[in-house]
């Protein structure tokens, strides 16, 4: 299964949600990406059937190691592209975040490593 994006915010919100609280719960998910409970009960069946999370009715989301990878992956390129919006265009951190949010779901690797490359080179020029 090809992640959408609405699939690859939910794994984020998951994990964010993991980070925070020890475990995401629907209502955090549901706060979170501000969508109704149907929506993050949906998802969260689709992605079980796609192997990325485990979650039994009434109890806590759990990544699994593919889950959790793929959310990393949407963390990074989220938070690459933010830094690159703020430091570099000088884009207000709100804004940075909500557009970093729309990108992260199309930039393609070649641009997110070059963005990386570059941001490390501005930040340790002796490297």
């Amino acid at each position: 299964m090809k992640l959408s994006a609405n699939m690859e915010d939910y794994l984020e919100a998951i994990s964010f949600c993991a980070d925070e609280k020890g475990m995401a719960r629907v209502s955090d998910v549901r706060d979170m990406l501000g969508v109704k409970t149907p929506s993050v009960t949906g998802a969260m069946k689709a992605l079980m059937q796609a192997g990325y999370v485990k979650h039994e009715p009434y109890s806590g989301i759990v990544l699994t190691p593919k889950g959790r990878r793929a959310a990393e992956d949407v963390k990074k390129r989220h938070a690459i592209l933010s830094r690159f919006l703020t430091q570099v265009l000088g884009v207000n951190p709100k804004t940075a975040d909500m557009d970093a949010c729309k990108m992260e779901h199309a930039v393609s690797k070649e641009t997110l490593n070059k963005l990386h490359a570059y941001l490390h080179q501005i930040t340790d020029p002796a490297k």
